[in-house]
């Protein structure tokens, strides 16, 4: 007989597979829904005894919530501003950047979340994670176009809002 929490575990990981398939793909003909589902039916049977150790909770559905509008504001708002402001700088006539090295500390408890700020300085244009040092709490980030060298100033300006969400997430 199967566990009730290991079948929520299992529609979970279901679900998310198959809503990212249909999102992903951008077709709804019965073919493309019919092999998302067998798609995501066999990734679950093998992931989800991987992705998740214990029993889902119902705090749980709170840290899923966060994480999907951490994606939408990460891909629409901060993605967005940053790509343009970049590109604005390489098209200007005037080159106006101020290249620096600053340390931004950060305050969530888990590697997990670290590990989400960092990814996200990255990846967001103008910023590069250059080095952590997990006994101070602090990322060393190159920032294209520095405003300022103050640690906590630079923490406002680069990585805030990302820790906001990384700590409602992980913790």
């Amino acid at each position: 007989m199967v566990h009730v929490g290991k079948l929520v575990n299992y529609l979970a990981v279901f679900t998310l597979t198959y809503v990212f398939y249909v999102v992903f793909t951008g077709t709804a003909t019965l073919f493309s829904l019919a092999l998302g589902l067998l798609a995501s039916a066999t990734i679950t049977a093998f992931a989800t005894p991987l992705l998740i150790s214990r029993e889902l909770r119902l705090a749980d559905v709170g840290r899923v919530a966060y994480l999907v509008a951490y994606y939408v504001y990460y891909m629409a708002v901060a993605e967005v501003r940053a790509h343009t402001d970049i590109a604005r700088t390489v098209l200007s006539r005037k080159i106006r950047i101020s290249p620096a090295i600053v340390e931004v500390p950060y305050y969530v408890r888990t590697s997990f979340g670290m590990t989400l700020i960092a990814g996200s300085i990255t990846n967001t244009p103008g910023t590069l994670v250059v080095q952590v040092d997990t006994v101070r709490k602090v990322l060393y980030v190159h920032w294209l176009k520095a405003v300022t060298h103050k640690p906590e100033e630079a923490r406002g300006s680069i990585s805030a809002k990302f820790e906001e969400f990384a700590a409602k997430i992980f913790g």
